[in-house]
């Protein structure tokens, strides 16, 4: 298990958040949050006794607004808006984009100005920190008013109600969970249902997990180019720093670095390099590979700068503003910053596998191959070789382009229409859960592939670090070229190396980290 983390007033960060969603980390609040929380309670508290109603205080919700709550009935408002709003419907959602989704709300509360009270606080970071992840389902946000049906079925297991998976992913009622763990449930008071349900943390939490899966998916796709410009007899001089340097995108910059560090020291590329060479210039799939790995770096990049701002954001409505003494409407839930460019992001794992599925297809074709045998078949016509890996990489990379339409131009109504624009952001970190799994396959195949067409060319040598990712795949149990044997298995085994980051690890082995 990882470190605890400490959350505080300040923003979460990158690393923090994957530590607890996928690492387990435990949680607790910093001392700093203690206070900035009580000195926000404090302020609810004056305006639920005050006689002017306050939105979220002693009033209904949303289009429900205008009607004042007297006080023996707001415990119940708090019961009857969460339960309410606990509507989601369809498959559970993954741990880990739960776990990052009640991290960032106990973030938000720990800001002090959402008036939720320090108890309340405390057992969502009990929760975490016993394991206990409630029963979210797919469907149910629209990204707008906060991801309002995800976060209701984290803030109905604090009552004690709903269902969640123990910290053996057992299914069990969130009473009896809460229970084994010595945890007691709350009665939520005035303010608290909106401060656990208003916020954009569910899409966030998967902007943030997958810009991490991102960052080391596109220099695993330098890894892949460099053994297909390799594998195809390729050349390494249009990498060369001085032509990157009159096109200065910093992303272009590091990927074109990476594949002439990659391809140093190789065999083969040095088998073509002389005079004799009649190869005037290569496909784009193999020469433009910095300029589109280049520009999604730069995108994802973008997106970490906006998610950077989120983390650093108290998204809530209303707020509490302490040092006036009041609270505050706002707009501050809406999800389109987040919604925007997660559906950027799409576009960028489309965009990469599309040209990763390119570069594959060329080992393919033996009128490209420059000397290969059709689809890498050990007796062509026999065996089909790679043939219909190259079809999985095509069927993958087509659903790429379908998960790249936005989500966020697709606004519906919604509230009797006081809620009628909302940012579609939740929508948008599902597809895009989805889009990198699927750039993670395509990768992997052209890996995969790209390994056997090394192989084909002995006796001439890969360069150290592509050498490094064969040698990994083999030692793998992925065998080398022969007759055709059941290939879904070794696929598999290659996404499994791709997402863990050992492709990348076996490389950057030799050439150090890649940029």
């Amino acid at each position: 298990m990882s470190d605890v983390v400490v959350v505080g007033t300040g923003p979460v960060s990158f690393e923090e958040l994957v530590s607890v969603a996928r690492g387990g980390a435990p949680v607790v609040l910093g001392d700093d949050a203690v206070d900035a929380i009580g000195r926000a309670r404090a302020v609810v508290e004056d305006l639920a006794a005050a006689a002017t109603p306050s939105y979220g205080i002693s009033t209904g919700f949303g289009a429900l607004a205008t009607r004042h709550i007297p006080t023996e009935m707001r415990a119940q408002l708090q019961r009857s808006l969460v339960r309410s709003h606990a509507a989601g419907s369809g498959p559970e959602v993954e741990r880990e984009v739960v776990r990052a989704l009640m991290l960032l709300r106990l973030s938000t509360l720990a800001t002090g100005h959402t008036g939720i009270r320090v108890e309340t606080a405390q057992l969502l970071a009990g929760l975490l920190a016993h394991g206990i992840t409630p029963v979210v389902r797919e469907y149910g946000s629209l990204g707008c008013s906060g991801d309002l049906a995800p976060l209701s079925h984290c803030a109905l297991a604090l009552m004690g109600e709903g269902e969640v998976r123990d910290a053996a992913g057992t299914l069990v009622p969130a009473a009896e969970a809460l229970a084994a763990a010595g945890l007691t449930p709350v009665e939520l008071a005035a303010k608290e249902g909106l401060a656990l349900i208003n916020g954009t943390d569910g899409m966030l939490g998967m902007l943030v997990m997958a810009i991490a899966d991102l960052r080391m998916l596109l220099r695993t796709a330098d890894v892949a180019a460099a053994m297909s410009v390799e594998g195809q007899l390729g050349t390494d001089r249009v990498f060369a720093p001085e032509l990157q340097a009159i096109r200065p995108h910093p992303g272009q910059a590091l990927s074109a670095a990476n594949l002439i560090a990659l391809l140093a020291d190789s065999g083969v590329v040095a088998s073509h390099r002389g005079p004799d060479c009649n190869r005037v210039q290569d496909a784009y799939s193999l020469r433009c590979s910095p300029q589109v790995h280049g520009a999604a770096r730069d995108t994802v990049e973008y997106a970490a700068t906006v998610a950077g701002r989120e983390l650093a954001s108290a998204v809530d409505n209303p707020v509490v503003l302490p040092a006036e003494g009041r609270v505050e409407s706002n707009g501050n839930f809406h999800g389109a910053p987040v919604a925007y460019v997660l559906d950027f992001l799409a576009i960028v794992a489309a965009d990469v596998a599309s040209i990763s599925e390119r570069r594959t297809d060329r080992f393919l074709d033996k009128a490209r191959s420059h000397g290969l045998p059709p689809f890498l078949a050990d007796d062509p016509g026999v065996d089909s070789g790679h043939m219909i890996a190259q079809y999985t990489q095509a069927a993958i990379v087509s659903e790429l382009k379908r998960l790249a339409v936005p989500a966020s131009v697709d606004s519906i109504p919604s509230s009797a229409m006081q809620e009628d624009h909302v940012s579609m952001g939740w929508s948008a970190a599902r597809k895009l859960r989805r889009a990198v799994d699927g750039l993670t396959r395509v990768i992997a195949i052209e890996v995969l592939t790209a390994a056997r067409a090394l192989d084909l060319r002995a006796p001439l040598e890969p360069s150290p670090a592509t050498g490094a990712v064969v040698a990994l795949l083999r030692s793998s149990g992925i065998e080398g070229p022969g007759p055709d044997r059941h290939l879904s298995p070794e696929i598999e085994a290659a996404v499994a190396l791709v997402a863990s980051g050992a492709v990348l690890a076996s490389s950057e082995g030799v050439v150090g980290p890649l940029g």
